[in-house]
């Protein structure tokens, strides 16, 4: 592997931390919906099934932008997709803010969870590729802290505007944060990577350049070059044996990255811990912030650790707490007439989404912005947004029917099982990327070796 000094100027951490804001907006449009769902039922009179359908829209118009939004960053590039982003953000913000009836408020919704789509891979992608090697990881997080502080940011605004039913101002807000996202992606350089492999050679040398703080770049360039050539760009490679165990690698973790339930912690926490026995909505809802504060919280260890620990350490870590921490909680809930254990399902609540926000949470999406070749990584990237979305949605539906039928114990114990299934499967097949550049990787791919063979020197 080419050794190769990665300065990193203050310019880099400015263009992450711009792009990152389509990762808070994605956390504030997921997480507003929790507290302004209750005055929108009020004062349009839904029925639960235009309840439902109000809360979903989102989800549904994810999957639009994620489908969409992967051909569209392969051909006209990463930042143009971002800046279009953010003025979706801000008129389905300004939207549904000002919605006279609720069909406009889904439709709203429906543009809001397009931008969605397209901003929850797009903005890791281009994080991933203007970065350093040796701090891709830590860059990428950026977009999972502030994806995680957005939902704490949504809950905490949706806790000052209930006393004025203020719903259409917690929707409205979202608007600042998605001008502050387009304004600010107008100054930024386009990703070298998709310059040179669109064969704009001298613009992406001279972003290089300016990235990486030096004017020696051409050994990355020709890098570049010679992964690119090899690249068809199609989905014809997509599902290329070669490219097959990426793809595997990508969908399944963005499977089990829901299946195992953390939707139904971020969607229905307050009910989890009042059916825990804690009785009051005030001190629920207060516990439902500190989870979100922990997620924050735990998300900054995994951006300290993944480029000096590593991905798979850390993704096999957070999925054994998630084992852990779900046995206790389902324990807890079969015996409820035991107080005592209230704190116990609270504690291990707390484990649970702490366990994620280190391993399952960010690891996912750092690996697929760095494990696919850069001609198709835009596409490789939305299949894999898209599972996600999916499985989302599919728990979003379930959860209560799976209450219902298996009972809450037995709810947590399968999503258990299912995180167990998500350790053997990374244990079997996820890579170490942590030190690897881009084009090595795709070259490992290339030369048909297995997985977890990348990590080895």
């Amino acid at each position: 592997m080419m050794s190769r000094a990665d300065n990193s100027p203050r310019f880099v951490y400015i263009a992450a931390a711009i792009s990152a804001l389509g990762g808070m907006l994605f956390g504030y449009d997921t997480g507003v919906i929790s507290g302004a769902i209750l005055f929108i039922q009020q004062d349009f009179a839904l029925s639960p099934t235009l309840e439902e359908v109000v809360v979903s829209s989102v989800v549904f118009g994810a999957m639009l932008g994620a489908v969409a939004g992967g051909t569209l960053t392969d051909r006209f590039g990463r930042r143009i997709i971002l800046v279009l982003t953010a003025a979706l953000f801000a008129l389905g913000a300004v939207g549904t803010a000002l919605a006279p009836t609720i069909t406009w408020l889904i439709i709203g919704r429906v543009i809001v969870g397009i931008a969605i789509g397209v901003a929850s891979f797009t903005a890791p992608l281009y994080i991933s590729e203007i970065s350093p090697v040796t701090m891709r990881g830590r860059f990428v997080s950026f977009n999972q802290i502030a994806l995680t502080s957005g939902i704490v940011i949504a809950y905490l605004v949706d806790y000052a505007l209930s006393g004025m039913r203020g719903w259409r101002w917690m929707f409205g807000l979202a608007a600042v944060p998605s001008a502050l996202l387009g304004i600010g992606m107008v100054f930024m350089p386009e990703s070298p990577r998709w310059l040179v492999s669109r064969g704009m050679v001298d613009k992406g040398r001279s972003v290089l350049q300016r990235i990486r703080g030096t004017a020696a770049v051409d050994d990355e360039v020709q890098d570049i070059r010679r992964s690119s050539a090899q690249q068809s760009g199609n989905w014809v490679e997509l599902s290329s044996p070669l490219l097959r165990p990426a793809m595997i690698v990508g969908i399944g973790l963005a499977l089990f990255q829901q299946v195992t339930g953390i939707n139904t912690v971020i969607y229905y926490a307050p009910t989890i811990f009042q059916s825990a026995g804690i009785e009051s909505a005030s001190v629920a809802i207060l516990a439902t912030t500190g989870v979100g504060v922990i997620n924050v919280l735990m998300t900054v260890v995994a951006l300290l650790l993944l480029d000096r620990v590593g991905r798979r350490p850390l993704l096999l870590t957070g999925l054994a707490g998630m084992v852990i921490s779900l046995a206790v909680l389902g324990t807890a809930f079969l015996f409820p007439h035991l107080r005592v254990l209230k704190w116990f399902a609270a504690g291990s609540l707390m484990l649970y989404v702490g366990s994620f926000a280190v391993g399952l949470g960010p690891v996912f999406w750092l690996l697929i912005s760095e494990i696919y070749p850069v001609k198709i990584r835009g596409l490789a990237m939305s299949i894999a947004t898209v599972a996600n979305w999916g499985a989302n949605l599919l728990v979003a539906l379930t959860f209560l029917t799976l209450v219902q039928v298996l009972g809450r114990p037995g709810t947590f114990w399968l999503y258990g099982l299912l995180s167990i299934g998500a350790w053997i499967f990374a244990y079997v097949l996820a890579p170490e990327t942590k030190g690897r550049s881009l084009e090595d990787i795709e070259a490992h791919w290339r030369a048909a070796k297995h997985p977890r063979e990348m990590g080895k020197k």
